[in-house]
């Protein structure tokens, strides 16, 4: 006599096999999985290509400085209007690229949390020293 399904001792599907049953739930958990992936790979993306800018302007500034030492001798000595451009020149990119280079390490999403956390605390810190202050005095 064969056994029914119903009447099988055992299930199926007992939710140990590595099958999962295809509803509409596993759907969107994928979908979801499938964005939260694609955003992942964006930002992988965004900051890879940060860090090699900031890689270029680190090289760049190492760079400039190596001929600002070479152009500093020759303006004492020879004062000509296209060593002094030069000069003026390579300051201004110095400047630039140190802007840049900072800019990297600072920005509102890297400090937004901190931010509001200090806000927050410091909030509550105010408040509960008003609350002291007004029943010890």
């Amino acid at each position: 006599m064969n056994p029914t399904p119903e009447n099988s001792p055992q299930k199926l599907n007992d939710n140990s096999s590595n099958c999962a049953p295809v509803n509409q739930e596993s759907e969107v958990s994928e979908m979801e999985l499938a964005q939260a992936l694609a955003q992942v790979e964006l930002t992988l993306t965004a900051v890879k290509e940060r860090y090699s800018q900031v890689q270029y302007y680190q090289q760049r500034k190492l760079e400039l400085q190596h001929r600002l030492e070479e152009i500093r001798p020759e303006i004492r000595r020879d004062k000509t209007r296209k060593l002094r451009e030069e000069l003026q020149q390579i300051q201004t990119e110095l400047e630039t690229i140190e802007l840049n280079l900072e800019s990297s390490l600072f920005g509102w999403h890297s400090i937004k949390e901190p931010f509001w956390q200090a806000v927050r605390f410091g909030g509550l810190g105010i408040v509960i020293g008003w609350l002291l202050k007004s029943w010890a005095g």
